[in-house]
């Protein structure tokens, strides 16, 4: 139920966010919140992260839709203690989902936070980030365990 609700908030919160933007702002509009470090910059990104291969709409369903699929039957094979990896997944679902539904409605995504060192992004692929950082740190951590248990099973 857990990986659910995180699903649907971040993909609820995405879309909403792009909605936002969309009523109120113009493509290639961009509003400085904390200038020069912070802007609100509305594009329509074609392609993938940093713009990487552009104009592939259905590449990018099919591959969202086969990562979703994939991490779906993971899911129901992940321990119920590694509640770190399940909310993880989560937020990359809801992320991905978040992107998908523009690339089905737009043939592009709704980018518009904007650092001016990094490729502009949205709550979409934040989502996915933070749910792959907190992936990686959940094998880490249990990896580290896992070698414990181990080194303290040899020394009995």
């Amino acid at each position: 139920m857990r990986f659910i609700v995180i699903v649907l908030v971040a993909m609820i919160v995405d879309q909403f966010s792009k909605y936002i933007i969309t009523l109120r702002m113009l493509p290639g509009e961009s509003i400085p919140v904390f200038p020069p470090v912070f802007y609100i910059t509305y594009i329509l990104n074609p392609g993938a992260a940093f713009g990487v291969l552009a104009n592939r709409t259905t590449f990018f369903i099919i591959v969202t839709l086969l990562v979703i699929v994939g991490v779906l039957v993971g899911y129901r094979y992940l321990p119920r203690k590694r509640i770190w990896a399940r909310i993880a997944l989560g937020l990359v679902v809801g992320g991905a989902l978040g992107n998908l539904i523009d690339r089905v409605r737009l043939g592009r995504v709704i980018d518009f936070l904007d650092f001016r060192v990094w490729p502009i992004f949205n709550l979409a692929d934040t989502a996915i980030v933070i749910g792959a950082l907190l992936l990686i740190i959940d094998i880490w951590r249990g990896d580290k365990e896992e070698r414990q248990r181990v080194d303290d099973s040899a020394k009995n």
